[in-house]
């Protein structure tokens, strides 16, 4: 039960220091990795080339302007070398751009392909959790944010950083009294900026957490469409809407004061170092410690010194960012999945008649009651099974702890006598399948719908599996057969036919245990005569659960279990049942009537 909390807060996750999170994501991504000592060589032959200029420019002071007649001979040969030295720069800046824009694209396709299959391998409790939108945001913008940084921001630190060093260097050799000055007047801002950096990481925090409610908002529109113009909120949805996006702005903002804040400081302490080193290098020019080619190569040298610093600001910027997108990202990935896949160590069941059993299973979702309260069953193979109850009488949330969909908090629930949690995946979905009410389908073809349920089926098998369950004049007046479009969502056909789409792709799977939760939109004769004809042919000779919402689903199954308030209080045949005072009796009333109305 505590993981399945600790679920419910999967953005306050991996709030650890910005260097481990980074070093975390690191070691997320091995291909980012993979070849770095050599795009860190080529960083340092681009960083070297550009101190080649200000040598050049000393040695041409100092040298080639220090007799009465210049020596033509030698400035040229300086300027040659400086052409060299600026072309092997610039192809070693290429080479550099080209490797770290492949790793890093490798990288975090790794890691979107990570974070995408661990949302997947989350329960639907811990999912419920999220927004979707949100949870989408996570493995696209927010990664998005990283690849930006490490693709410019990346790249920045490890040019600034070997462009420092080697301005240092040569600095010193220069003159040692300068390069002081120059740290002194910087080291203050450099201590100063692990606090700014702290500021900018929960400020960007923030901003990917508005971003991710943002499109939430957003998708949540988008896919509801429909109802919200039905209802005519329009307005109330755009107040919605507006709302996160103001909330995503004033976030921004914040973070961008806080930037502002930073940058002048470091105009501010360049000049106060450049003016500091014009001062101080006169007077050791006048006392012979510096010649007038070094102090002009030292003026060249401190833009270089002071140009990664004046970005660092904004390098700083990008940084927090993408640790605030690592972090949401790492989020995701340290939710444990509270349904668990067994794996190598499960038990992988053979197929044949399967039978099922609750041994005292109660379940309770996070800081609530229990929905489910001690309820023991078996359902002997190929028995056709009608579960029935008023709405949060507990039946959902049966077929979701029976498909493993979520685990319960106390009791068992058995497949043939194995405990399901030691239960393969890959065998528990193989031999249980779950047909949902909504009868979801993909963007793609008819074809390409049903086929979910076998991938390797050819459309023969298709056509096949329709005629059996009695569907192929309904395939045939479709414009297109097997290859319709069906649209997002299935929004080309109708409830009903989406209903037969995904009883067919069951069909096709040919499960030993198929539980339905049985559609109740309104539909034609024609259809729910069609749909009647393939539930019968699709629960055919296996065991059938049916989340029961018609009178005639239940007056045909072997055996009805009734739930009332969490708790099994009937079973038996309709027959039995409808005959004894109490819920089914109730219930049964209640269909008769509505029927004759």
């Amino acid at each position: 039960m505590s993981q399945v909390v600790e679920g419910t807060r999967i953005s306050r996750n991996a709030e650890g220091s910005a260097l481990g999170t980074v070093r975390r994501g690191l070691a997320l991504t091995p291909e980012f990795r993979k070849g770095l000592l050599g795009t860190l060589a080529l960083a340092v032959a681009a960083t070297a080339g550009k101190i080649i200029v200000p040598i050049a420019v000393q040695q041409t002071i100092d040298t080639g302007l220090q007799s009465a007649t210049p020596d033509l001979a030698y400035i040229s040969r300086a300027v040659g070398l400086c052409a060299v030295a600026v072309l092997v720069t610039m192809l070693a800046g290429y080479a550099m751009n080209v490797r770290l824009y492949r790793a890093t694209e490798s990288s975090l396709a790794t890691l979107r392909v990570r974070g995408f299959r661990h949302v997947h391998d989350l329960s639907v409790l811990t999912q419920n959790t999220e927004r979707r939108g949100a949870l989408v945001s996570r493995v696209t913008g927010d990664v998005d944010q990283i690849s930006t940084f490490m693709q410019w921001g990346g790249l920045m630190i490890i040019v600034a950083c070997g462009q420092v060093l080697v301005a240092t260097v040569l600095m010193l050799v220069y003159s040692w009294q300068l390069t002081l000055l120059v740290w002194g007047c910087f080291l203050p801002l450099v201590i100063a900026l692990p606090r700014f950096q702290r500021w900018l990481s929960s400020a960007y925090t923030t901003v990917r957490e508005r971003t991710g409610d943002m499109l939430a908002a957003v998708s949540e529109s988008v896919v509801g469409a429909a109802v919200i113009r039905a209802y005519g909120s329009e307005r109330r949805t755009g107040e919605r809407i507006d709302a996160a996006i103001e909330a995503n702005r004033r976030a921004q903002i914040r973070a961008q004061k806080i930037v502002a804040t930073v940058f002048p400081l470091t105009e501010v302490v360049a000049a106060v170092a450049i003016s500091g080193i014009v001062l101080l290098g006169v007077h050791l020019g006048l006392g012979g410690h510096i010649t007038a080619g070094r102090l002009v190569a030292f003026l060249f040298l401190i833009t270089l010194f002071v140009s990664p610093l004046q970005i660092a600001t904004e390098v700083l910027n990008e940084a927090q960012n993408a640790v605030a997108g690592w972090r949401r990202v790492l989020g995701v990935l340290d939710t444990p999945p509270d349904v668990a896949d067994p794996g190598q160590d499960g038990v992988e069941l053979p197929r044949g008649p399967i039978s099922v059993a609750f041994e005292d299973v109660t379940f309770a979702y996070p800081g609530g009651e229990p929905v489910l309260k001690e309820v023991t069953v078996t359902v002997p193979p190929r028995t056709r099974v009608a579960v029935v109850g008023e709405t949060g009488s507990g039946k959902t949330t049966f077929a979701k702890l029976l498909t493993r969909l979520m685990d319960p908090v106390s009791g068992r629930v058995t497949v043939d006598g194995v405990d399901l949690r030691r239960v393969c995946f890959s065998s528990l979905r193989e031999r249980i399948v779950m047909v949902p009410q909504d009868g979801f389908l993909f963007d793609g073809t008819l074809a390409d719908n049903i086929r979910y349920g076998k991938p390797g089926a050819t459309d023969e098998e298709i056509t096949l599996a329709l005629t059996e369950l009695g569907l192929a004049d309904w395939l045939e007046g479709l414009p297109d057969g097997l290859e319709t479009k069906v649209g997002q969502r299935g929004e080309s056909l109708s409830a009903g036919e989406r209903q037969l789409v995904a009883l067919a792709r069951a069909y096709l799977a040919d499960p030993d245990l198929l539980l339905l939760d049985e559609a109740t939109s309104a539909v034609d004769p024609a259809t729910e005569v069609r749909l009647a004809r393939a539930l019968e042919g699709v629960t055919r000779g296996r065991t059938a659960i049916t989340i029961a919402h018609r009178l005639s689903t239940a007056e045909n199954a072997d055996e009805v279990l009734v739930f009332d308030a969490g708790r099994l209080v009937q079973r038996g045949p309709h027959a039995e049942l409808v005959r004894q005072d109490g819920v089914y009796a109730d219930l049964h009333a209640s269909w008769v009537s509505a029927a004759r109305t």
